[in-house]
């Protein structure tokens, strides 16, 4: 995982650079993208008090003031982008164990979610994500 200032989503695929843009490696087609609140991983450091820092749950996109919940079933866009977001991403047993067990409990309904690249386009930091209407 290593931060980028901009990223290419490339239509049914994934981001540029992204093991999971390669469909042999994903799970399904449209496991294309995770998104994640910053603000979901900023309570978990401070109810654990452990250091928790943004990459670790391993989501490709870290939001900032939207609630992707609501999201779910709908279109919604990135800078040049536009995605569906399809489910939310529960946490799993693999990331409890790279990172620590709590987050089982605490990132239920607060994992993120998961979401397909309808239109590919430029992702850059500080882009805001906007419902499509």
């Amino acid at each position: 995982m290593v931060p980028q200032v901009s990223v290419m989503a490339l239509a049914d695929t994934g981001l540029e650079g992204d093991r999971y843009a390669n469909a042999q490696i994903r799970r399904g087609p449209d496991y294309q993208v995770t998104l994640i609140e910053i603000e979901n991983i900023e309570a978990f450091a401070k109810i654990a008090s452990i250091p928790f820092t943004p990459d670790m749950p391993r989501r490709n996109l870290v939001t900032r003031g939207v609630s992707l919940n609501d999201l779910c079933g709908r279109r919604f866009k990135v800078g040049k982008a536009t995605f569906q977001a399809l489910e939310l991403c529960e946490p799993c047993a693999l990331f409890a164990g790279r990172t620590h067990r709590d987050v089982l409990k605490h990132f239920l309904r607060k994992g993120g979610v998961r979401a397909r690249i309808i239109i590919g386009g430029e992702i850059r930091v500080g882009d805001s994500v906007c419902e499509e209407s």
